[in-house]
């Protein structure tokens, strides 16, 4: 295409155009993708494919395998996946090892 007013006034009106279709693809695809959850609002249970909502938090506190610090894991889960937590982190517990299952605050 020469260069030219119209060819390039056409090469911006294309480039628009891919911009748009890209924008609307982008759109439909995170159209399935569920909201994040709004403060104060309880999440889910962190386990894949449990729908429940979240009751309780696991903390397991635990030296870094190099040994170069403390590593803290939190979960947040329904009732019967908390129940089924165990301690994970036992090979090198020390004075700091932490393993805890509390339940959620409540804002009521």
């Amino acid at each position: 295409m020469a260069d030219t007013k119209q060819g390039r006034d056409k090469q911006a009106h294309d480039e628009t155009k891919r911009q748009q279709e890209r924008e609307i693809r982008d759109a439909q695809a995170r159209a399935d993708e569920t909201e994040p959850p709004q403060a104060g609002e309880p999440e889910g249970c962190y386990r894949r494919n449990c729908e429940e909502p979240a009751a309780f938090v696991v903390v397991e506190r635990y030296q870094e395998e190099t040994g170069h610090g403390l590593v803290e894991a939190r979960a947040e889960l329904c009732a019967d996946h908390a129940a089924e937590e165990r301690p994970a982190n036992l090979d090198a517990a020390d004075a700091d090892y932490i393993f805890r299952v509390e339940p959620l605050a409540t804002d009521e």
